[in-house]
This record gives C-alpha cells, sequence and structure tokens, in this order.
C-alpha cells in the first residue's frame, strides 16, 4: 500500500507561524487553523494577561464541549431515524399485508 503524500502548509495561530504536514485538501487545513486563531484570540481579548498556554488549554475546553455536544445531538438524530425506520417499516409492512388481500 503506497502512503499519502503530505505537503506542507504554513498557518498562523496566535501570532505564531507553524508548518502542518497534510494528505488532505490543505485549504481545509487552513479554514481550520483559521476557526482555532479566532478562538484563541477571542479568548485571548477576555483574559488579556492569560499566557498562550492558559489560552490553549481554554480553547481545548471550549472545542472539547462544542465536540460533546456535536456528539449528543448526532446520538438524538440516529435514535430519532431509527424510531422513524421502524415506524415506516411497520407501515410498509402493513401496506404490503393489505395489497394482498382481495
Amino acid at each position: 500500500m503506497e502512503a499519502a503524500v503530505k505537503q506542507p502548509v504554513r498557518v498562523t495561530i496566535l501570532s505564531r507561524n507553524y508548518t502542518l504536514r497534510t494528505s488532505g485538501d490543505p485549504t481545509e487545513v487552513e479554514a481550520l487553523a483559521a476557526s482555532v486563531d479566532a478562538l484563541m484570540l477571542n479568548i485571548a481579548s477576555k483574559a488579556p494577561n492569560a499566557d498562550s498556554t492558559h489560552i490553549a488549554v481554554l480553547a481545548c475546553l471550549h472545542l472539547a464541549d462544542s465536540l460533546r455536544e456535536a456528539e449528543r445531538e448526532l446520538g438524538e438524530l440516529k435514535e430519532t431515524v431509527g424510531q422513524k425506520s421502524q415506524r415506516f417499516a411497520g407501515l410498509l409492512d402493513q401496506l404490503i399485508s393489505s395489497a394482498g388481500e382481495p
């Protein structure tokens, strides 16, 4: 199996330059970095005395909370889809049974 070729992508987060390597779309990495940068700058503006490590930890906590909420919403959506699928399967069974009757 051939390894994916990784290309460097230069991004700036909290006024620091980073070179990241990706085998995916560099534009996506740039967009993610811009999102992280915006979040960290927002946090820094509300906590002007915080160092970059503190800001990074707060950003991680914010992102972890967002992920947990998205996972909860996905779980609820899967449950709803499962319930509706069962309901539709029951309705389809009824329709098939009634179509076979004279």
